[in-house]
């Protein structure tokens, strides 16, 4: 019998979900998933099935833990490599899960994620605001120390851009030589791959146009 579950949105769109999800499944938890699709808004089902309204909301030995920030924390506790180990390199990884919780904003608005849609830019360019957050990410990214953004271990800073690559991806962002290498390594990681073939996989009824008639 598995420990508890953890309820996620569309995997073609909920990008906090594939963060939940990505701690969660490397952190190596016993637990089921439940997946309440979206609407054009608020659902009563998400509503009734999380704490906050929102996805992904964890169950886990009689934790309640939601938002994606608190669940790779929670994670990180059970799994601790997760987090690294050395102080400066965990302060690190820290200050870019929280850059990428609280920041972007512009690129979240702009560059919705969707692991279906068929790369291509966006029709009328990159807005201002949008390019400086894609500089400032392809900077993070050019920074890596190695493999992934701390040394050569998928971390909760690895779990907190994830999304942020499908984005690169789905709309053909131009990024840098090495932020192209981090892109790529993150995507072809085994997890991602999973994620990414459940999303090609769910119903057709689930898309919505607001993310599928982006041009």
């Amino acid at each position: 019998m598995a420990d508890g579950r953890l309820v996620i949105g569309n995997r073609r769109y909920s990008s906090w979900s594939l963060r939940g999800w990505l701690a969660v499944r490397l952190a190596d938890l016993d637990v089921t998933e439940e997946v309440i699709p979206f609407s054009d808004g608020p659902t009563d089902a998400i509503r009734l099935a999380t704490p906050a309204g929102l996805v992904p909301v964890l169950e886990h030995r009689g934790a309640v833990v939601w938002d994606s920030l608190a669940i790779g924390e929670y994670c990180a506790e059970l799994a601790p490599g997760l987090l690294p180990d050395e102080r400066v390199a965990r302060a690190r990884a820290r200050s870019l899960v929280a850059e990428m919780h609280s920041g972007f904003r512009a690129l979240r608005l702009a560059m919705p994620m969707n692991c279906g849609r068929d790369p291509h830019p966006l029709k009328d360019g990159i807005p201002a605001d949008v390019a400086a957050d894609i500089a400032r990410i392809d900077r993070i990214w050019s920074e890596a120390s190695g493999r992934f953004l701390i040394g050569e271990d998928f971390t909760l800073a690895d779990v907190a851009f994830a999304p942020v690559v499908s984005r690169m991806i789905a709309y053909a962002a131009p990024l840098s030589v090495p932020a192209a290498r981090y892109r790529d390594v993150v995507r072809c990681h085994a997890l991602m791959d999973a994620w990414y073939q459940a999303a090609v996989a769910e119903p057709s009824e689930w898309q919505l146009d607001r993310y599928e008639d982006i041009a």
